[in-house]
């Protein structure tokens, strides 16, 4: 899929496990999309809590467009940890956090994955 200026496929590889693929749209998070998609690519440690994996990042955004629920899939930033989520269940966060886009392919990898795992997020 091509990048396009308001959509960009992301590459979510778990280290020794797989990737999966996903796609970050500007118009969801317009300030928060730019800060990660200029810090691309992403390495970090997965932390695993309430239905998702969260990765820091050290953007410092605030809330922007932010929700109180996520679905299943939902890539999302949350502002009180300075981290991007991966949810790979229906959950409602500790706090609001900002959509950022989907898991389009492989949510399964996510699930059942333990904290520490190393993850790479890159544009394809």
């Amino acid at each position: 899929m091509a990048e396009s200026v308001s959509r960009t496929t992301v590459k979510i590889v778990v280290e020794g496990l797989g990737e999966a693929k996903g796609e970050i749209v500007r118009i969801l998070a317009p300030l928060t999309v730019g800060a990660i998609l200029g810090k691309l690519p992403l390495k970090g440690r997965a932390h695993v809590r309430g239905g998702g994996l969260s990765m820091i990042l050290g953007i410092r955004r605030g809330a922007e467009k932010a929700v109180g629920s996520v679905k299943a899939g939902d890539i999302a930033y949350w502002p009180m940890q300075d981290s991007l989520v991966i949810y790979f269940q229906d959950s409602k966060p500790y706090g609001p956090v900002n959509k950022l886009g989907t898991v389009s392919e492989n949510l399964e990898l996510f699930q059942g994955l333990k904290g520490g795992a190393r993850i790479r997020i890159e544009k394809i």
